[in-house]
């Protein structure tokens, strides 16, 4: 019998591309699309699969809250983060979420099949830079000044996100569906940890922040 797996990501072509990807596979079947943390914990609970494959940035939600609800809901299905975010800046948060690997959509397909495989035989998948980045914080003990991601919580991190790419607070509660006086909270606590004066320092520090994780 084939390993069922889901996708999760509000892009259908994305999923079109890996739905064809795995189910050439003769080990594994893709048993259901999501684009939504919602339609996914819906699923879940309908098709049993054995791995949930998650990106970062869901239709009217994170997929780090997600992978956190599918492990305290149903702790045997195993997630893997396939994102085009920064590996370096959500590796780390995925795998406190309970994440077993993660992999940039920009990797080969070659790859994405041996992360399956890995997070599927009980391993954990990451990559060699983030594995030596989390052994060097592990060996100094946090000793280095704490940066923007690991100040930030997961949801702090996603507003200052957006407001880095040009997203006003109304968008911002759009697209993670949350109301407007609680991205209003997460932007008071965001000045409040980077000890910034007002909502004009916050922004321009979002967007200097943002401009500087571009690859160049």
């Amino acid at each position: 019998m084939k390993t069922k797996i889901l996708l999760v990501d509000d892009h259908p072509l994305v999923r079109e591309w890996l739905a064809n990807l795995i189910n050439e596979e003769t080990d594994f079947a893709v048993c259901g699309h999501a684009g939504s943390a919602r339609e996914a914990l819906d699923l879940i609970g309908k098709l049993s699969p054995r791995l949930a494959i998650v990106d970062i940035s869901l239709d009217g939600g994170s997929g780090l809250e997600l992978i956190k609800d599918i492990k305290a809901q149903n702790p045997k299905v195993d997630a893997l983060v396939l994102s085009m975010h920064d590996e370096a800046l959500y590796a780390e948060r995925a795998m406190r979420a309970g994440a077993a690997g993660y992999i940039m959509k920009r990797e080969a397909t070659g790859k994405v099949l041996e992360a399956l495989r890995t997070v599927l035989a009980g391993g954990l998948f990451f990559s060699h830079a983030v594995n030596a980045q989390l052994a060097q914080k592990l060996v100094q003990g946090g000793g280095d000044k704490p940066t923007v991601v690991e100040i930030l919580s997961d949801r702090e991190l996603e507003v200052f996100q957006l407001l880095g790419r040009g997203y006003n607070t109304r968008q911002i509660s759009e697209q993670l569906n949350v109301g407007f006086k609680t991205v209003h909270a997460y932007c008071a606590r965001i000045k409040e940890k980077l000890n910034l004066a007002n909502i004009n320092e916050l922004v321009f520090h979002a967007v200097r922040w943002h401009e500087s994780q571009q690859p160049h």
